[in-house]
C-alpha cells in the first residue's frame, strides 16, 4: 500500500499539471490501475470486505456462546463465564475443533452488546430527587452512625440535607416538611417550596409493595404526604441507582464536603442548622459548566415549584397500642408510661423524630420526649399525674411527675415500683447505645 503522499504527487501530476495517465504511471513507475485508483481515491482507501469473513468451526455455535452469556446476566458475579471457560464448555460439550482466539474476539464483542449505555440527561426545572445516606457523627460526645436525609433539585443542583438518628417513617416526613420549608424561604412570595414531582427508589417508607404490573403501593404514611402537598411521586428501577444519579451523587459528594471530618455537635438540632447554612452556601457556588450560580438558576425551580397548602402536615408515623398493666406503652421496642387512669386502654402512638406523643381518642394523655437507645428506657419512664383514692391519699404505687425518674430514685422508691423498670429488659443486648 502506498503512503498518501504518493497519492498527493500523483494526483497533482494528473489534476493539477495536466499529465496524462499514461504519463504518470511511466514518471512515477506505477501501473496504470495504480494510477487510476490513485486518481479516483485522496487517500489509500484501504481493504474492505464485501461480506463478513465465514466461520465455518464457531459459526454453529455463536448460538450457544450467546445462551451462556445470557444465563450469566442473573448469575453470581463470580461465577460468571470467561472466555477460556466457554471454550472449554464448547470442546467438551459441543466437540468444537477451533481455536481459543475465534472465541476470545466473539466473547468481547458479544459482551459489549449487553452493557448498557446511557444517554445525557436534561433536567426541566421543578423537579426533585430524594435519598438517604449515612455518615459517622459525635452528637452529644457519643460517636454514632447518622442516617442523612438528602433532597437534590437537578435542574439548579440546589441540595437540602438534614440528619436524623434512624431512617424511620417520622424522619422520612420531616425530611420532606423542612425541605419544602427550606425552598420556599428563598422564593419570592415565601410559599413556592413544593416540586411537581419527586424521584425516589424503592424504599419501604414510601413503598408497600411492587404489583405485578409495577404500580407501586405506596405505604399510609407516605400517602398522607402526598395527599396533603399534592406532589407527583416517581419511583426508579428496583436497583438502578443511576435512574436518580443526582441524588446519588449529592449523597456521595456532600458526605465528603459537609460530614468531613467527622462532624461533632450537641445535638442533632446544632449539627443540622450548621447543615442547612451548608446548603444555603451552595447557592452562590457555579456547578459544572453552567455559567450562572446554583442560586440564580434556583429562581427558575421555583418558580415552576407549587405553593405551600395551607394547615400543618404533622410528620409523624401513627401506630395503636394498648396500655399495659404496668402503664406503660410499648413503641419501637421502648415503654413509655401514661397516667394511672388509662390503664388497659386503647391509645394512638405517634412518633416523632424528637418525641412521642400519646393520644386516648382526641385527649392527649402523655408527651415524652423520643428515646432511640435501650438503656433511655429507665430514663423515659414518668408516670403522669392520676387520680387519687376516695380517701383522697395517693396510691402506695403511685409516682408524681414531680419525682425524680426511677432510674436515679432512691433504692426504697425503685423497690416498690420495681416491675415498672423489670418490665422493660427484653433483650437488652440488641439494643446498645453507639460506643463513645
Amino acid at each position: 500500500m502506498y503512503a498518501v503522499e504518493k497519492y498527493a504527487a500523483v494526483r497533482q501530476f494528473v489534476f493539477v499539471e495536466g499529465k496524462s495517465r499514461r504519463e504518470a504511471a511511466r514518471f512515477f513507475g506505477l501501473s496504470r490501475d495504480t494510477v487510476a485508483r490513485m486518481c479516483l481515491y485522496s487517500a489509500p482507501p484501504g481493504y474492505v470486505r464485501t461480506k463478513p469473513p465465514g466461520k465455518p468451526k464457531l459459526g454453529p455455535l455463536l448460538p450457544v456462546i450467546d445462551a451462556i452469556l445470557e444465563a450469566d446476566r442473573s448469575a453470581p458475579p463470580k461465577q460468571r463465564h470467561t472466555a477460556l471457560r466457554i471454550f472449554e464448555r464448547l470442546k467438551a460439550e459441543h466437540g468444537y475443533a477451533g481455536g481459543y482466539t475465534s472465541v476470545k474476539d466473539y466473547v468481547r464483542i458479544a459482551k459489549g452488546r449487553m452493557r448498557e449505555t446511557y444517554l445525557p440527561l436534561v433536567h426541566p426545572p421543578g423537579h426533585a430527587q430524594v435519598d438517604f445516606g449515612e455518615a459517622i457523627g459525635v452528637i452529644g460526645g457519643v460517636r454514632q452512625k447518622m442516617h442523612v436525609f438528602f433532597m437534590d433539585l437537578p435542574h439548579s443542583d440546589a441540595p437540602f440535607i438534614k440528619a436524623y438518628p434512624a431512617e424511620t417513617t417520622e424522619a422520612f416526613l420531616d425530611g420532606h416538611v423542612s425541605a419544602f420549608a427550606f425552598f420556599a424561604s428563598r422564593s419570592q412570595t415565601g410559599q413556592s417550596g413544593v416540586p411537581q414531582s419527586i424521584l425516589y427508589d424503592n424504599t419501604k417508607l414510601a413503598v408497600a409493595r411492587i404489583l405485578g404490573d409495577g404500580t407501586r403501593a405506596r405505604t399510609q404514611a407516605f400517602t398522607g404526604l402526598v395527599s396533603h402537598y399534592l406532589f407527583r411521586d416517581r419511583f426508579g428501577r428496583p436497583g438502578k441507582g443511576n435512574d436518580k444519579g443526582k441524588v446519588e451523587g449529592l449523597v456521595k459528594n456532600g458526605r465528603r464536603r459537609f460530614l468531613t471530618p467527622v462532624p461533632s455537635a450537641s445535638s442533632y438540632d446544632e449539627l443540622n442548622a450548621k447543615l442547612e447554612a451548608h446548603c444555603r452556601q451552595e447557592w452562590e457556588r457555579r456547578a459544572g459548566r453552567h455559567a450562572e450560580t446554583i442560586g440564580e438558576r434556583l429562581m427558575s425551580d421555583l418558580a415552576a415549584f407549587r405553593s405551600l397548602p395551607a394547615g400543618t402536615f404533622e410528620a409523624c408515623e401513627k401506630r395503636s397500642a394498648r396500655v399495659s398493666s404496668t402503664l406503660q406503652v410499648r413503641y419501637r421496642m421502648n415503654d413509655y408510661s401514661v397516667p394511672m387512669a388509662y390503664g388497659y386502654r386503647d391509645v394512638i402512638v405517634k412518633g416523632f423524630v424528637d418525641e412521642v406523643v400519646i393520644l386516648c381518642g382526641a385527649e392527649e394523655i402523655a408527651r415524652h420526649k423520643r428515646s432511640y437507645w435501650y438503656p433511655e428506657l429507665y430514663r423515659r419512664f414518668q408516670v403522669y399525674p392520676a387520680a387519687t383514692t376516695s380517701a383522697g391519699a395517693r396510691p402506695a404505687n403511685h409516682r408524681s411527675a414531680s419525682d425524680d425518674t426511677l432510674h436515679s430514685a432512691p433504692r426504697s422508691r425503685r423497690q416498690s415500683f420495681g416491675r415498672d423498670v423489670l418490665i422493660g429488659r427484653r433483650r437488652p443486648e440488641n439494643r446498645f447505645p453507639p460506643s463513645k
